[in-house]
């Protein structure tokens, strides 16, 4: 695959964050919003994430690294406390 230097790593990284900060919001929201949700939220976008690293591990062209699991678990933890501040900002206001 074609590198495309910091940009390439960006983008990609950025993608990662981006996903998993999506996909711990839809696991809150499957969870029922429920601001005491958000640690099985993230524990699943989690654990999702290493099963898919495990996942490219076979597959050709593709590497598995911890590092991808580390900036998918932030980028839960990100989603899930930007919505606790935003939710808690609601109940006060």
């Amino acid at each position: 695959m074609p590198g495309f230097g910091w940009v390439d790593f960006l983008v990609k990284k950025g993608g990662h964050l981006t996903g998993y900060a999506l996909l711990a919001l839809a696991n809150l929201h499957a969870l029922g919003w429920d601001p005491k949700r958000r640690l099985p939220a993230w524990l699943i976008a989690v654990a999702y994430s290493a099963l898919d690293e495990f996942h490219q591990s076979f597959v050709p062209g593709r590497n598995a690294t911890l590092m991808d699991v580390g900036i998918d678990a932030l980028g839960a933890a990100l989603a899930l406390f930007i919505w606790g501040w935003v939710w808690g900002k609601r109940i006060r206001d």
